[in-house]
């Protein structure tokens, strides 16, 4: 957890006796009194709880739903509040689909999906509201108006957002299943560093935030959330072969934070210009063309794009499946290695 702020509010609370095995969101709220269960947990996933036992050392939580102990110190950290209604913005939006209950968005580079600390406006939510006028509002919080999942801020591609209650509550429920049991797909393009082993393999690892960089995610022994990563090798760039880069389809199973970037980087071949997992590869840079490199280093955003997207509409049930060609920028990078 980063250090407070000058107007954070901490709270420490102590695990009574009778107090065993509550939910953590449940007791917190139970110990404040001035705000819902449903804001702790927020503030949990977002890393600002911590919890210390005995003699171990504080270490953040970031499950709801983990179980507490007699003698457990808890410290919350919570921000001042802000104003909770996004405001709309006349913001580009390439739309691939629309209908009355959900709009799919081909989102840009750069764009970030949702207001947060240090993006409490010109994000794709901003634009969706100025487009969609009241049809979003509440949906899915007054933060993330029917947003039900997300894209990094630099990782281009589809996502679809819903518009009506029924839409959120379908869609929510699809990628809480992970497609497993339904239509759900989601495949995107990488460029990776390096030769994969294998053609095509799975990745299942755990995987949580860092304890040294909050704003990082890693793979865990333990403690973690599982993520599951399929991938298959498409195409193999080079020269007498000695290969340089691959692009990858990755396809989820799991939709965890910078999941492909953190699974990519563990199996030893982090995304092509990844400023955050890719910091080791840098020196790979010498091996291109000056002008590509120079390129790769000069835009600073990861090699990622979110090119197929499907599910069963959630009011219809029809099955709709969505393909986004690889954007500009990432197209001039791989025919500048194909042509190494």
């Amino acid at each position: 957890m980063s250090a407070p702020n000058v107007e954070d509010e901490i709270l420490n609370f102590e695990v009574d006796e009778y107090e065993i095995g509550k939910r953590l969101d449940a007791l917190i709220a139970a110990k404040d009194g001035r705000y819902s269960r449903s804001r702790f947990k927020v503030l949990i996933k977002e890393g600002q709880v911590t919890l210390a036992s005995g003699d171990q050392p504080e270490r953040t939580i970031e499950e709801p739903n983990h179980r507490v102990n007699v003698g457990d110190r808890i410290k919350v950290t919570l921000p001042p509040p802000e104003d909770p209604v996004p405001k709309g913005q006349d913001i580009p939006l390439e739309v691939v689909f629309e209908d009355d209950h959900l709009i799919v968005i081909n989102k840009p580079t750069g764009l970030v999906v949702h207001p947060a600390v240090g993006n409490w406006s010109g994000t794709l939510v901003n634009a969706l509201i100025h487009h969609c006028g009241d049809s979003l509002s509440g949906i899915g919080g007054v933060r993330r108006p029917g947003i039900v999942h997300r894209l990094d801020k630099e990782t281009s591609g589809l996502l679809v957002v819903a518009k009506t209650d029924a839409a959120h509550k379908g869609l929510s429920e699809q990628f809480a299943d992970h497609g497993r049991t339904g239509p759900l797909v989601r495949a995107y393009q990488a460029l990776v560093w390096g030769a994969l082993s294998k053609r095509k393999g799975t990745i299942d690892t755990q995987i949580g935030r860092s304890q040294h960089n909050r704003l990082r995610q890693k793979v865990l022994k333990e403690g973690g959330r599982q993520a599951i990563t399929h991938y298959q090798v498409m195409e193999e760039f080079g020269t007498d072969g000695d290969v340089c880069a691959t692009r990858v389809e990755c396809r989820l199973e799991t939709g965890r934070t910078h999941q492909i970037r953190v699974h990519m980087a563990h199996i030893g071949h982090p995304l092509i210009g990844d400023p955050e997992y890719g910091q080791g590869f840098k020196s790979k840079l010498n091996t291109l063309p000056e002008d590509l490199a120079r390129n790769i280093e000069k835009r600073k955003r990861q090699a990622l794009h979110a090119g197929l997207l499907g599910f069963a509409h959630p009011v219809t049930g029809e099955e709709l499946v969505f393909e986004s060609e690889m954007p500009k920028d990432l197209m001039k990078i791989m025919e500048a290695l194909q042509k190494m």
